[in-house]
């Protein structure tokens, strides 16, 4: 990066922990630090539940995934606004009226105290491991830079970040978050800008488009049917999106506390409803604008000539050594063959512009079959990147945005969309860190050292547990670090996040709602059925990677939930226990 982009960087980042740490004065008791005294207005209700969801992951990896596989990831999010009007409806008043720091307070007043330990264990569990990829996602970033070991890059951002989620609890990621979605939407629309401002002359953005969609990259709608029938391993359909999408929002929005704690901060029912309403209004817009980005990218690399392999970290000795002579070799005919792409794709547009439909025809053939010819030489690549040197981490869809970024942005914006990126992660993971402690402190050290003690209640050790909640901040932030240094074979981020949600979300939702739907299950019935039901989907996941069976990971959610009603019912017709009506 230039010098100006650095000045960029550095004063944006600065700014950002400079700003999160003025805003982090706060009522010195828990209340405070966890729920910002439930002040929150709407609008800020919204940005926090947007901003937890949009981490660094989302800015990086989504642009490489519609590069690689098409736009058909937005149909991941089209359950997602079901999700928020029957989560308004039921979940929000009983959080509400109930006043929990947690959502699985909850639980031990419905069932018993092993369900909410058992429940709060799947989140810290499942957030934990998360939150330490979507740290891992701006770190690419740096290493990239600068060439430096991943290992201390992950400590570097993972400390800056600490330090203002420690200090100012729930209320500086409240305020950093809301000044973070400014500065990233500006960055993401200059970029689509410039992608579109370098291409040749006489294209514009329907030509673009339209030359995306002929390479299949504008796949929005797809069914999941395929010569054999309905494939269920395929993840990203209308399917999978609208059923298993609406159990992974209501899982992930109702029953982990990264989201809960965001809505629950709200200063009355009303604001945490508009906030949640409006998520789901504004979620898939900007999802699909941000997969656009990736569209418009392929097609800015049709005129341009992008690089084989994008992870830029190889070892030089790969190129020297025994497989040397074979992936240059790769290399020049990969470049032989973009050579084409450009000729190919102007013989496009113009024949689409000349209305010749046999034209059209004919050239959006060849510039399928051109796509899998480079496709298959990428693969190879990859192949022989494998054979020399083991340690090289093959997945590189999430450089595939970061590349461009460096390489074509004008100086100073170059570090701008750097410091996007940083940004979100930051106001995402902040929030899951404060979710993490404040899960840790009322479920666990609140529950089982002060149990005869409500966390609301000002007694002499309030302050002290203030304090503690800070410590506990402290270690997860660690916890995450050290996770991070193992997420570097997990390929796309994006899809690796959403992957480990959907292994524990079904079944906390399974548990939730026969909280609030079926009232004659105990404690006894709903605590086995969620543990064996967490143990059915462990094993589904086993058997797909094995590949016993063909299941796509949304699936994974509504798996967990039906194990867990029914299993319930079951199990609850063996017992005598009565359940607690809440």
């Amino acid at each position: 990066m230039s010098t100006p982009d650095w000045i960029v960087l550095i004063i944006t980042l600065l700014a950002i922990v400079a700003f999160g740490l003025y805003k982090s004065t706060t009522s010195k008791n828990m209340e405070g630090y966890f729920l910002n005294n439930r002040t929150t207005p709407w609008y800020m209700v919204l940005l926090g539940i947007m901003g937890t969801q949009a981490s660094a992951i989302t800015f990086l990896s989504a642009p490489g995934q519609a590069f690689t596989d098409g736009m058909r990831f937005v149909q991941y999010y089209f359950g997602l606004p079901i999700a928020m009007v029957i989560l308004c409806i039921t979940f929000v008043p009983i959080f509400s009226k109930l006043k929990v720091f947690t959502a699985y307070e909850y639980l031990e007043q419905r069932f018993d105290v092993k369900t909410r330990t058992f429940t709060s264990a799947l989140f810290l569990l499942s957030r934990g491991l998360s939150t330490g990829i979507s740290l891992y996602a701006p770190s690419i970033i740096l290493s990239s830079l600068l060439g430096w070991d991943i290992f201390w890059v992950n400590i570097i951002m993972g400390g800056a970040l600490i330090l203002y989620t420690v200090t100012g609890g729930a209320k500086a990621v409240a305020h950093t978050q809301q000044l973070q979605f400014i500065i990233i939407f500006c960055g993401m629309f200059a970029t689509a800008y410039f992608i579109i401002h370098q291409l040749p002359a006489g294209i514009g953005f329907t030509d673009a488009l339209a030359l995306s969609g002929a390479s299949g990259k504008l796949n929005v709608i797809t069914t999941g049917f395929n010569a054999k029938g309905f494939d269920w391993k395929d993840s990203y359909n209308i399917f999978s999106g609208l059923i298993g999408g609406l159990f992974l929002a209501l899982s992930y929005f109702g029953t982990d506390q990264s989201q809960v704690g965001r809505y629950i901060t709200a200063k009355n029912i009303a604001a945490s409803r508009l906030g949640l309403l409006m998520n789901g209004l504004v979620k898939v817009p900007m999802q699909f604008l941000i997969l656009v980005v990736g569209a418009m990218l392929f097609t800015f690399y049709q005129f341009n000539n992008s690089p084989i392999f994008f992870n830029p970290t190889v070892p030089a000795k790969v190129f020297t050594g025994k497989y040397g002579d074979s992936l240059n070799a790769v290399d020049s005919a990969y470049k032989l063959c973009q050579k084409k792409q450009a000729a190919y794709a102007i013989n496009y547009i113009n024949a689409t512009k000349s209305q010749n439909a046999h034209s059209v025809a004919r050239y959006k053939d060849s510039i399928k079959a051109l796509n899998l010819q480079i496709g298959s030489y990428r693969d190879k690549y990859k192949a022989l990147l494998a054979k020399a040197d083991k340690s090289i981490n093959l997945k590189d869809v999430n450089y595939i945005f970061l590349q461009f970024v460096i390489g074509n942005l004008p100086k100073g914006l170059v570090g701008l969309l750097i410091a996007i990126i940083f940004l979100a992660s930051w106001g995402s993971i902040a929030a899951a860190l404060n979710s993490l402690a404040s899960s840790t402190m009322i479920d666990f050290y609140c529950r089982f050292r002060h149990k005869h003690s409500h966390p609301n209640k000002l007694d002499r050790d309030e302050e002290r547990k203030y304090h503690l909640s800070k410590w506990f901040t402290f270690f997860w932030g660690v916890f995450c670090i050290i996770m991070a240094q193992f997420a570097n074979r997990l390929g796309s981020l994006i899809e690796a996040v959403n992957i480990l949600g959907s292994l524990f979300y079904g079944v906390m939702l399974g548990i939730f709602l026969v909280a609030f739907y079926i009232k004659q299950v105990a404690g006894h019935a709903i605590f086995w059925a969620a543990v064996i039901g967490e143990l059915i989907v462990i094993a589904l996941f086993v058997l797909d990677k094995v590949g016993i069976i063909g299941l796509g990971f949304l699936w994974f959610n509504l798996a967990g939930a039906a194990a867990v009603v029914i299993l319930s019912l079951v199990l609850q017709s063996f017992t005598r226990q009565k359940a607690k009506l809440v």
